[in-house]
């Protein structure tokens, strides 16, 4: 049996400030602003993991390790801790390194995951793997705008809440759900950019969001493909799409994403299956 962790998650911004959104696709947070998530399995609390905006030079990433009786969680060393849950049969659940933390906000500017104007959008996709209905209490776009933490103000974001451009509900919930989980390391500004996979979507429609999955893989070869037959999405063909292939595997040297998981993504693999099967 899998034990999937709840993961629950709060901001801070220091009082007086707001965050810069003159770029809508890159916000900048005022120094002081605090990140910080959960991970409880089984209703137990695991680990809650801290990003601090402690200077204007940059970012403080720290994790905490819950004690047993979940009163108190204490700094867990640089180096992370290994295999404290049991989240399936042979796999533990681990808490990240420093440098593991640095290795997924990887980027010209660090990302923060999950807090984007796409993200906290009220146009909610419905067939998104593991979405949240909207709830009372949640942050969103209309929430920053009202209580004036935006600067501009950008009420243009509640007025027509941003979405992925995309030609079907599928295609959208694909290009999403690869936006969310695999675009903070691919994207225009990251230190693998070169390799022509840019998966984080912007707010400003791109044509070419589509197309360029089509692209022959830069550097990896599908186990047991033919010569030239390996392409990050070969329509109709599941096998022949090293984006699916790399989801679904669990080697160290292959899967993806290569930090913080140590199952398979059973929901997104179907969806991103079944889309590749219906593309011509």
């Amino acid at each position: 049996m899998e034990r999937r962790a709840h993961k629950s998650r709060w901001v801070r911004l220091p009082p007086g400030t707001a965050i810069d959104a003159r770029t809508v696709d890159g916000w900048e947070f005022p120094v002081g602003t605090r990140f910080w998530k959960e991970f409880a399995f089984d209703g137990r609390k695991v680990e809650t993991r801290l990003l601090w905006r402690s200077s204007a030079a940059g970012w403080t990433f720290a994790s905490y390790r819950w004690d047993e009786a979940q009163t108190d969680a204490e700094l867990v060393p640089a180096a992370g801790a290994a295999h404290l849950v049991e989240v399936a049969r042979g796999r533990r659940h681990s808490i990240p390194s420093v440098d593991d933390c640095r290795a997924c906000h990887d980027s010209a500017r660090t990302e923060l995951l999950g807090f984007t104007a796409l993200q906290l959008s009220t146009d909610r996709d419905p067939l998104a793997p593991h979405a949240e209905p909207l709830a009372p209490g949640m942050v969103t776009l209309r929430t920053l705008v009202d209580e004036r933490l935006l600067e501009p103000a950008r009420p243009e974001l509640v007025a027509v809440p941003p979405r992925i451009p995309a030609p079907d509900a599928r295609t959208r919930a694909v290009l999403g759900y690869l936006s969310t989980n695999c675009g903070s390391c691919h994207n225009e500004e990251s230190t693998i950019a070169n390799l022509g996979l840019l998966l984080k979507a912007p707010l400003v429609p791109s044509p070419e969001a589509v197309q360029r999955l089509f692209r022959p893989t830069a550097k990896w070869q599908i186990p047991r493909a033919p010569d030239g037959a390996s392409a990050f999405v070969t329509p109709g063909v599941p096998d022949l799409s090293a984006l699916l292939v790399r989801m679904r595997s669990r080697r160290p040297s292959s899967h993806m994403p290569p930090l913080g998981t140590v199952l398979h993504d059973e929901a997104a693999i179907a969806l991103v299956d079944g889309w590749i099967r219906e593309l011509r």
